[in-house]
């Protein structure tokens, strides 16, 4: 019987870009949202005006497009900037819509001035999308005959609203976010070292790593702009920078394929309840007497958490600095500008689209454009198939909600369930957020100018002209869209873990935070490889078939990076310095065999017992990197 994959079975780029993320659902989240979008609409119905709540809910829309996890502070200012770059962007499509010149004009500036603004960070990125996003919808509310100063008010009031109901409980629940992030990182160190076999030990050591950043990430946020009133975030910060020599002896340990003692497991999962409640810590277990030298640098670690560090508060960075940084990225990243160039380029296209042939509602066009292109938000095939996809079934769910003529209360209902659904798609995937924005935006659309079922059409034929724009111009056509270029991020990668080498085994051990901090920036350059390369993985073209064909060399990168921290926990002594230059110079002679895309030279490597397993490790990676040919991917 033959073996091999039927003709029918689907290509991996589409098994890939259908996949739903693993998390669970943000309830928090979509209690927000639900109640941000559709108090404004009960209210509008109440006073027997429903283009106001319409309107009101338009303006709560940037914060539940943008909402996301984090500290209050944090999401203050994403969601704060958001709204306040929407309602710009709304107030210039507003003066501008009238005028088909002047609106073409608007909107191709506007989407220029996104993407560059893109390059100043995550925060500065979602506030450029809704601001595009939303003085292309200003652009098409001429037709309501609202006035500019009346819509921009009930817009303004609206996203006041969302802010208050996404920053509400603030004042009762301050630390809650960093303390869930701390015991996160407990949770998933427990998962990891009572994982049965290697293959569910990596996955958990990839979550325990995304764990580990988010809280580092979460508390620097914090105590970043407090002054002399941190001690909560303090002490958080200070019990996570404890938890490093228990990290690095979990992954040694289970390196080696050896699993923990059930007393460990049972004192993470403890000390995680402890940090969720706000109570002390309980006792560390003590090594028993007949342990070896990596489960007693486990329990050492243990113990090392219920004494805590004592970190220095660092230099908060000015708002000044940061622009600076962001015109330095501006001036040295021709990436940039030309993400900026591709995205007005098919936005300007998409207008003069929307001026030849007579839609009805041309400005959704030129949004689908604008989504899809986003400079910062993965592969440009796969928004592109997804948005098409979500939007396919978006349309239809709003075409059934207009055919059963659903009005009144029951549509303030229904489209409390499409802004649960928003918040779903958000975490899960891009594909389930555009099947749930697109009938949101069709039904709210119905309220405010009685559209029929030409409504969903429009949205239909709009949103495949935009997704065959972007494929066509902004993919297909664009030069070196299709370039393979995951290579150089592979490559970068490796420089950052030659770098833990020669932190970890060249630096004393008295040293212990320098060695801390650059194994953490080791596995985040990794866990941000991973993510590059599942946002091109989707795509059908050398871009996509190169990642899969390196993804082998992300987990050798991964196996050298915890052989290089087995050593550190077992071995007192440092190596011989020899010995880790010969480790170095195989790590940057594979990164340059990835960039000039050629067979990697081989490279002697360490033969003392000390560095047996390290140097096991980098031939492994050597043998990934050799296994597609350099021509070929």
């Amino acid at each position: 019987m033959s073996t091999t994959r039927p003709d029918f079975a689907a290509p991996h780029w589409l098994v890939q870009l259908l996949r739903s993320k693993p998390v669970p659902i943000p309830w928090n989240m979509v209690v927000r949202a639900v109640l941000a979008l559709t108090v404004p609409l009960a209210v509008g119905f109440w006073i027997g005006d429903i283009t106001v709540g319409t309107m009101l809910s338009t303006g709560a829309l940037p914060a539940v497009l943008s909402e996301s996890a984090g500290p209050y502070r944090y999401r203050a200012i994403r969601l704060a900037g958001a709204s306040g770059a929407a309602a710009a962007g709304y107030f210039v499509g507003l003066l501008t819509g009238p005028s088909v010149a002047a609106s073409a004009i608007a909107v191709v500036l506007v989407a220029g001035i996104s993407a560059l603004i893109s390059a100043a960070g995550s925060n500065a990125s979602v506030a450029g999308l809704q601001m595009f996003v939303f003085c292309v919808l200003g652009t098409g509310q001429h037709a309501t005959g609202v006035r500019v100063e009346h819509a921009l008010g009930l817009f303004l009031l609206g996203a006041a609203w969302s802010l208050v109901v996404a920053l509400a409980s603030w004042t009762f629940r301050a630390t809650s976010p960093e303390r869930n992030a701390v015991a996160h990182v407990y949770i998933e160190l427990a998962a990891m070292l009572s994982a049965a076999d290697e293959a569910t030990a990596r996955v958990a050591r990839n979550q325990l790593t995304t764990a580990m950043n988010t809280g580092y990430d979460r508390l620097l946020t914090a105590r970043s702009w407090l002054s002399g009133r941190d001690a909560a975030y303090r002490e958080l910060l200070n019990l996570l920078s404890a938890t490093t020599q228990a990290v690095e002896a979990a992954v040694a340990l289970v390196h080696t394929g050896r699993r923990a003692p059930a007393e460990v497991i049972d004192y993470l999962t403890t000390a995680a309840a402890a940090v969720l409640a706000n109570q002390p810590l309980p006792q560390a277990p003590k090594p028993p007497p007949d342990a070896d030298s990596g489960t007693k640098a486990l329990y050492n670690g243990l113990i090392r958490i219920g004494k805590g560090d004592d970190r220095k508060r660092g230099t908060p960075t000015s708002p000044l600095r940061r622009l600076r940084e962001w015109a330095s990225s501006l001036v040295s990243g021709p990436l940039t500008w030309l993400a900026a160039l591709r995205l007005s380029y098919c936005v300007a296209l998409a207008e003069l689209v929307g001026w030849l042939i007579p839609l009805e509602r041309s400005y959704w066009l030129t949004l689908t454009v604008g989504l899809v292109l986003k400079p910062d938000f993965g592969s440009v095939f796969g928004r592109a198939v997804l948005r098409g996809i979500g939007t396919v079934a978006g349309v239809a769910i709003g075409a059934v909600a207009l055919g059963f003529g659903v009005h009144g209360w029951a549509l303030v209902v229904l489209i409390g369930l499409f802004a649960g659904g928003v918040a779903i798609g958000k975490v899960r995937n891009y594909g389930i957020l555009s099947a749930f924005v697109t009938p949101l935006i069709i039904l709210q659309t119905d309220l405010s100018t009685n559209g029929t079922w030409s409504v969903a059409t429009a949205r239909l034929v709009d949103t495949v002209l935009g997704c065959a724009i972007v494929l066509l111009f902004g993919y297909l056509l664009w030069p070196g869209s299709r370039r393979p270029r995951v290579g150089g991020l592979l490559a970068d990668a490796m420089g950052v873990v030659s770098k833990y080498v020669e932190r970890a085994l060249t630096v004393s051990g008295e040293d212990r935070l320098e060695r801390s901090r650059a194994r953490r920036k080791a596995y985040r350059a990794l866990a941000d490889l991973r993510t590059a390369f599942q946002q091109v993985v989707v795509e059908p073209s050398p871009n996509g078939r190169q990642a899969v064909a390196w993804w082998p060399v992300i987990a050798g990168l991964e196996r050298v990076t915890d052989a290089v921290t087995q050593v550190v926990v077992h071995s007192g002594d440092l190596p011989d310095p020899a010995e880790v230059e010969l480790v170095k110079a195989a790590l940057a002679e594979l990164a340059a065999a990835i960039r000039e895309e050629r067979w990697p030279v081989t490279m002697p490597l360490p033969e003392s017992e000390r560095l047996a397993g390290v140097a096991d490790q980098v031939s492994a990676a050597f043998d990934a990197v050799r296994g597609p040919e350099p021509d070929r991917v």
